[in-house]
């Protein structure tokens, strides 16, 4: 993928205007329901592929809706407000699904009113998301207050802000006179809202003022409260508190509770911590004493860290770290002593200072013979005045674990004489002392140490002598980067191997980290010893990577592999780590000076795991035998595909571009999503370009994207300053997939060089469906529907040795059966969460909260209630039903049945499939001999060893994702029963229901926890 901030071509432009007039922002429901009153147009979706454009209306008194032209009377082309059951947001009714230009339909834009009865759906589609929103917010509103005017709602609303704001106002009004300064009241808003231009803040008094005909450098009251309301609510937050607070302008305790647990899909919420969060972020006092967040409130809880896209469990360490080193990517520099491009750049100190706070665990120090027997360090292509060798050990051993206790690699480049040499380790030995990592590696092992072992250990990887050599120095072959430069710049590149000295005391100080030449891989995997490792310039490595992908993964399990950019970049630009790390390769210099898109991937990787600067390879790359092709375009064996639901809902005080100066202080911003990772995951979407606005731009567009090795991608979010001349780069934020946070989440923004733009955010919602987050935040799990006949099953290859492909043919049909018991379950899912008229991306506690509205009856008792049988939640009708129900229902009783089945079945299955993974295993060791005696030899019986691992990964693969399925089925068995009792679907009146309700609950904690302790 290119940076988006240098390439245009290949994007479609769209832009999109809004229909709201910009003049006049939504900030209540009385303004959503004037909107409506005013009217506009919506397009009418009928089944089939019918679609009618009819210009909507909502009457005066607020009793009807009605839309013409229409073939029926006036008075018939109506639909009374009485009669709307609810409303639903998203093409999520059967007329939408059925209709033939569906897929044309923004999902934002599309919204259906269920009326009547037999709950028939009035199905429209607005010309914008936010339009859509603002007929969604009005409606919802006028079904929850039906009895009152328009002048009531008016007269109720914002009452808690109101008297906030004007508590404000009074404490800066010394004089009590009722009026300000303009420059005070200006203040007063710049300080409520961080980030805000003053301009924008005095042209809104302006406004104001001059539609009350007066001209003043004075504000009152009123003048404050109302410029404030219209510049500082956000339209899309508003929308978002009145949807989940059930049509009220605020949150109370059990509104955040349910918001907390079911959207942003965090566990353990206590009525106490949410109303912690009031205390803490509602600006007034009514609402901290009434336990009520209100929109300003919950604007700053969004905007807060906690509500931050980023995982906080990924803040520290939490990866295994007592695996061996080979294990691990490593956050590695290049040329780490620059601070420009390789041939103006000086030498200098403050390379080493930001590489290392930055958590980097591999640096570089070539080394020259300095005057006074002194050695340097420089860029020997580069006239720039060199630092001395001293002076940079001493700051590495300053800095070498302030932003890590994880050992540090430093890679020596020796350009000096001997003499000088001995004064290397002189100053090593003394700086460093016992920091230094000096055992010797044993034969009688087989890996490197684990980083845990080596936690505050400086690891030197350089030349060594030959064990044969016990003198105090000697001749080792030379493969210098800086020479191959010189080589490939003066056409030498095909001269004789060049030899350098080194002396004893040098080379006693490597011990796990030898430098050695690649020959080829077939070479290494029966001569190189783990403590030796290889660096490959990037186009060597490239080639590798495109021809031998298997090899190259399979080499990196056992050995450390260093990738360093080509000679030829002469601008010090960077190669794109990913193409790296796909094969496995741990360390990938990096030109640390050299910011951009490169750059941006390599420090958004390395932000997981603590920042440590380690992070653990996946397990299908470091399981000895298992099957990974770098260059796979398909689904990874063992690995179940995910997909990733991001929305673009809106951004914040986007800066100007630097540099940028044609357009003045205007800017059309759009957002680039991009998608890094192997081969097939790699993708980019853009969203329309909102013009003239980069305070507050509303884009609400969604995108999915297929995920097949979630533990290998990025998401890298990119804001572009839309300019015929050529896009310009606002701002980015490159995030591991595994460190995303579901729900409504903000996302910081970095300039070009990674600084934090201050106050500049953008808002998004995230979801993955088919998959829960393992020990964190749930992710909600659910794929899209797939008949059995459908249904592609992972196939397991033919070795060509019999006896082994005896035992993988009795996978077959586990593994099968195991796929499904999950296809079924997850089939059963989507068609409930269809039948409760909710998108995939919903999760089963929302479902039964919008279940739960339609099970009242008249006197607010529930038509169904929670009954539990054998520790399942089953719903049991109190009477009869209406049809439209039964059908909810018969959705629900297959759900539970197929969750049922997988949660008793899985154990034995998983068995079956586990003891044929046993089974091959106690093979492997024999595999060539067995190969042989089956006449394989060459390439057959390499590509029979293949297809070995491929089977063995592809059976342990599906194992867990049974082990995972049948959690994620406790766990929705869990959550619908807690969310059954929180709705009040127990029997009113009965504390006996209740209790066996909640016995019941732990039956299922119990049964989770010892199935786990089985299957594993």
């Amino acid at each position: 993928l290119q940076d988006p901030s240098n390439q245009k071509s290949g994007r479609k432009k769209t832009v999109s205007f809004s229909s709201m007039p910009s003049e006049k922002k939504i900030s209540s429901a009385s303004d959503c329901i004037s909107f409506m009153q005013a009217g506009c147009e919506l397009k009418k979706v009928r089944p089939g592929s019918r679609i009618y454009s009819r210009f909507f209306t909502l009457d005066p008194d607020l009793q009807a809706l009605h839309w013409e032209p229409s073939k029926k009377d006036l008075d018939k082309a109506k639909l009374d407000v009485s009669a709307i059951k609810e409303v639903r947001v998203g093409k999520n009714t059967e007329t939408f699904r059925n209709n033939g230009l569906a897929e044309h339909i923004c999902e934002d834009s599309a919204f259906s009113v269920i009326h009547g009865e037999n709950y028939d759906s009035l199905d429209l589609v607005a010309n914008s998301a936010d339009v859509a929103n603002i007929w969604v917010t009005g409606l919802q509103y006028l079904i929850s207050h039906s009895k009152q005017t328009l002048d009531l709602i008016e007269g109720n609303q914002n009452t808690q802000r109101f008297l906030w704001l004007s508590s404000v106002f009074e404490a800066a009004d010394v004089d009590g006179y009722g009026i300000v300064l303009e420059d005070t009241a200006v203040e007063l808003i710049k300080q409520l809202s961080p980030g805000i231009k003053e301009s924008k803040v005095r042209l809104k008094y302006k406004e104001i003022q001059k539609s009350k005909e007066k001209l003043t450098t004075r504000v009152t009251k009123e003048e404050f409260c109302e410029a404030y309301s219209e510049l500082c609510t956000r339209p899309e937050v508003y929308f978002l508190l009145v949807q989940i607070s059930k049509n009220k302008e605020y949150l109370d305790v059990k509104d955040l509770m349910l918001f907390l647990e079911a959207e942003q899909g965090m566990a353990h919420i206590t009525e106490e911590m949410c109303m912690d969060i009031i205390q803490r972020y509602e600006p007034s006092q009514e609402g901290q004493l009434k336990g009520f967040l209100g929109i300003d409130g919950f604007t700053q809880y969004l905007l807060s860290t906690e509500c931050d896209i980023f995982d906080p469990e990924h803040k520290n360490v939490c990866h295994d770290m007592t695996q061996p080193l080979s294990h691990y990517y490593i956050n590695a520099s290049h040329n780490t002593y620059l601070i420009e491009d390789q041939f103006r750049g000086p030498a200098d100190i403050n390379g080493y200072v930001r590489a290392l706070k930055m958590g980097c665990r591999s640096i570089e120090l070539d080394v020259c013979d300095g005057p006074d027997s002194e050695p340097i360090i420089c860029n020997r292509n580069s006239m720039a005045p060199p630092i001395a060798f001293r002076t940079v050990v001493e700051v590495v051993n300053k800095y070498a674990f302030i932003a890590s206790e994880y050992p540090l690699i430093l890679c020596l480049g020796y350009h000096c004489s001997v003499e000088q040499q001995r004064i290397i380790v002189q100053h090593m030995k003394k700086i460093f002392g016992s920091k230094l990592f000096t055992e010797l590696p044993t034969p009688m092992q087989f890996y490197l140490p684990s980083p845990e072992n080596m936690k505050r250990k400086i690891i030197v990887k350089g030349k060594k002598l030959p064990p044969d050599n016990d003198s105090s120095e000697g001749e080792v072959t030379d493969e210098d980067e800086e020479a191959e430069m010189s080589r490939r710049m003066a056409d030498e590149y095909f001269s004789e191997q060049k030899f350098i000295k080194i002396c004893r005391g040098l080379s006693d100080l490597v011990s796990v980290c030898k430098s050695v030449q690649f020959k080829d891989f077939d070479t290494s995997m029966k001569t190189q010893k783990y403590w030796e490792m290889c660096s490959f310039n990037e186009t060597d490595a490239s080639r590798l990577a495109s021809m031998y992908p298997e090899d190259f993964v399979n080499y990196n399990k056992k050995f450390l592999s260093r990738i360093y950019p080509s000679p030829m970049r002469i601008d010090s630009s960077n190669v794109n780590p990913q193409d790296f790390w796909n094969c496995g390769c741990q360390l990938v210099a990096m030109n640390y000076q050299t910011p951009g898109s490169m750059m941006d991937l390599n420090i958004g990787w390395f932000l997981q795991n603590g920042g440590c600067g380690y992070v653990l390879r996946p397990s299908v790359m470091r399981d000895e035998v298992s099957y990974f092709s770098a260059n796979t375009k398909g689904i990874v064996p063992g690995v179940s595909p995910l997909v990733l639901h991001i929305k673009i809902i809106s951004g914040h005080n986007f800066p100007k571009p630097k540099g940028a100066c044609a357009k003045g202080d205007v800017i059309d911003p759009y957002v680039c999503v991009e998608i890094h990772g192997i081969p097939a995951d790699c993708a980019e979407q853009r969203t329309k370009t909102v013009p003239q606005n980069g305070d507050n731009p509303i884009f609400d567009e969604s995108f999915e994207f297929q995920i097949n090795l979630p533990e290998l991608a990025q998401v890298r979010f990119v804001v572009l300053d839309d300019d015929y001349i050529g896009d310009e780069f606002i701002g980015q934020y490159t995030i591991p997939y595994e460190c995303l946070q579901p729900g409504y989440r903000h996302v910081p923004l970095l300039s070009f060089v990674g600084e934090l733009i201050e106050h500049s955010t953008l808002f998004v919602h995230i979801a993955v469906t088919n998959r829960r987050g393992g020990g964190k935040a749930q992710k909600r799990g659910l794929s899209v529907r797939k008949g059995k006949k459908a249904r592609e099953y992972t196939t397991l290859r033919n070795t060509g040795i019999k006896t082994v492909d005896d035992i993988f043919k009795l996978a077959v049909h586990p593994l099968r059966e195991a796929a499904d018991i999950k296809e079924n379950m997850q089939n059963a899912i989507v068609c409930f969460k269809e039948m409760c008229g909710l998108p995939p991306i919903a999760n089963l506690k929302q479902c039964i909260m919008t279940l739960s509205s339609r099970l009242l009856s008249n006197d607010n008792t529930p038509t169904v209630t929670l009954s539990m049988k054998d520790n399942y939640p089953y719903l049991e009708p109190q009477g009869a039903l209406p049809d439209v129900q039964k059908k909810v229902f018969a959705a629900y009783d297959l759900m539970i049945q197929e969750s049922r089945s997988l949660i008793e079945t899985a154990e034995n299955t998983y068995g079956k499939i586990i003891q044929c993974q046993k089974a091959g295993m106690e093979l492997h060791e024999d595999l060539e001999n067995l190969g042989a005696k089956e006449g394989l030899k060459g390439r057959k019986l390499s590509k029979a060893i293949e297809s070995f691992a491929w089977n063995i990964t592809v059976i342990k693969g599906q194992g867990d994702l049974l082990k995972n399925a049948k959690n994620e089925a406790l766990e929705n068995m869990k959550q619908i029963q807690l969310a059954c009792l929180s709705c009040g679907l127990s029997k009113t009146g009965s504390e006996a229901m209740e209790t066996k309700a909640k016995r019941g609950l732990d039956v299922i904690k119990e049964k989770k926890a010892g199935e786990d302790n089985k299957m594993v």
